[in-house]
């Protein structure tokens, strides 16, 4: 029966879906091992990094996440959520001068109420805003659009991350 919809297949997100993407294991504690090509990593601190979101809602959403495995804010040791704090700074002005951004969405969803897509690792969301930079493809189509490849993205912002 059909239902007058039209459907872009997607099925990479299968992985995410499941939660099968990094083998059945906690994502966030697998990109570490990875090259930052690889992985996505943006720039790396001592107990915490910044790498691209893999399923972003915006070009250059980046995720500040601590190296280790903590699901609550709560639970950072002080050097972890300073050391978070000062790499959400960094994110934002390697995305300003990166991508001209002119504005931010800056947050955490914690705990799956929350819309958390992964609830047992926190990480902080550094998604950059344009004005008009949503259109009706989110909206009525449920779709994203990016201008440009992961891994370009990925070079382009470390290339402008602060101090390296």
């Amino acid at each position: 029966m059909p239902d007058n919809f039209q459907r872009l297949w997607t099925p990479h997100r299968m992985a995410y879906i499941k939660g099968s993407g990094s083998g059945g294991g906690c994502p966030f504690c697998e990109i570490p091992k990875m090259s930052d090509d690889e992985g996505l990593v943006v720039s790396r601190g001592e107990t915490v990094y910044t790498v691209l979101n893999l399923y972003p809602y915006n070009s250059g959403h980046l995720m500040v996440v601590p190296y280790r495995h903590v699901a609550d804010y709560g639970e950072l040791d002080e050097a972890e959520y300073v050391e978070l704090a000062e790499f959400t700074r960094l994110a934002l002005a390697a995305l300003r001068k990166a991508s001209g951004a002119q504005g931010f969405n800056v947050g955490m969803n914690l705990g799956l109420v929350a819309g958390a897509g992964i609830a047992a690792h926190l990480h902080q969301h550094v998604v950059p805003r344009w004005g008009g930079d949503t259109n009706f493809m989110p909206v009525v189509g449920h779709t994203n659009v990016l201008p440009q490849l992961l891994r370009d993205t990925r070079r382009m912002i470390a290339d402008c991350w602060p101090g390296d």
